[in-house]
């Protein structure tokens, strides 16, 4: 992101006007001024995904919206009190359906792996990932 002394990496290599532009071989710092960190944004890889809150609650929720789930289904979902149906497959499960704990374990009982179900931010991104916004857009402009 960038150096927090001006022209000095941070394990202290490079000091100095003289190696401006270089980056330390040891600590991947590039020598220039302090104020480029104010200019420069991070991009941090996450483990899992997760749901920005301006999307899930600002009104009306932007994820409610496209999915269109009720917000405290999708809080549910997210906050990992209850499953969403991702794929029903040859059961009698239908997309986006909520299930508690207790109806996701029967589920998985009877049915086996026929089904496909999750929790948290992993799941609202199935979701997500599965619609078919071309059609979505159709619908939209028939209406």
């Amino acid at each position: 992101m960038g150096p927090v002394k001006d022209y000095e990496c941070l394990c202290g290599k490079y000091k100095r006007l003289k190696h401006r532009g270089v980056i330390c071989e040891k600590c991947g710092v590039e020598v220039t001024q302090t104020k480029v960190r104010r200019e420069r944004m991070g991009h941090i890889e996450l483990a899992s995904p997760t749901a920005h809150i301006w999307f899930l609650k600002s009104l009306p929720s932007r994820i409610g919206l496209l999915l269109d789930m009720p917000l405290r289904d999708i809080e549910r979902v997210l906050y990992f009190e209850s499953y969403v149906v991702i794929e029903g497959g040859m059961t009698n499960l239908e997309r986006q359906q909520i299930l508690t704990e207790e109806q996701y374990l029967d589920a998985l009982e009877e049915f086996g792996d026929e089904f496909d179900a999750k929790m948290g931010a992993e799941a609202i991104q199935a979701l997500l990932k599965s619609m078919d916004l071309e059609q979505e857009c159709e619908q939209c402009v028939k209406s």
